[in-house]
């Protein structure tokens, strides 16, 4: 059954788009609240899972266990390389992790093997500020 589109819909798709990286669906909210869209946490959960079902955004666990969003810019199959401290995302293609896993799959007696590959780790900002930073106030 066809999803219609509302005018909640269209605003979280917005919103998410708008994002700098991965958000988390409280995150979401909260800047949608901040707007006065009077759209609540509900609505957003369903939004982002429609969004999510339909291909525009990707959905991924962070390495705390969250559900986090971002609006798709890939049609295809696609991995991220995914910041840690500040939600920076890249998307890559990765050939030999597509090669790894259908070969790995093959020698298992898999067939029409799926697999989600995301990288976490510290965009060169990030670094370079807790490079900067040998006293203590760390970004993370």
């Amino acid at each position: 059954m066809a999803q219609r589109n509302t005018w909640q819909r269209d605003r979280v798709r917005e919103a998410l788009t708008d994002a700098p990286g991965f958000v988390s669906a409280q995150a979401l909210h909260a800047t949608l609240r901040g707007e006065n869209t009077g759209i609540g946490l509900a609505t957003v959960y369903r939004a982002l899972a429609t969004l999510a079902a339909s291909g525009e955004a990707d959905q991924l666990q962070s390495p705390d266990g969250e559900a986090i969003y971002r609006a798709c810019s890939t049609t295809g199959h696609h991995h991220h390389l995914i910041c840690r401290s500040c939600g920076l995302a890249v998307e890559i293609e990765a050939h030999e992790v597509e090669a790894w896993a259908q070969r790995t799959a093959a020698a298992h007696g898999f067939t029409a093997a799926e697999h989600v590959v995301d990288i976490f780790g510290l965009c060169a900002s990030c670094s370079a500020l807790r490079a900067a930073d040998p006293v203590g106030e760390r970004v993370d």
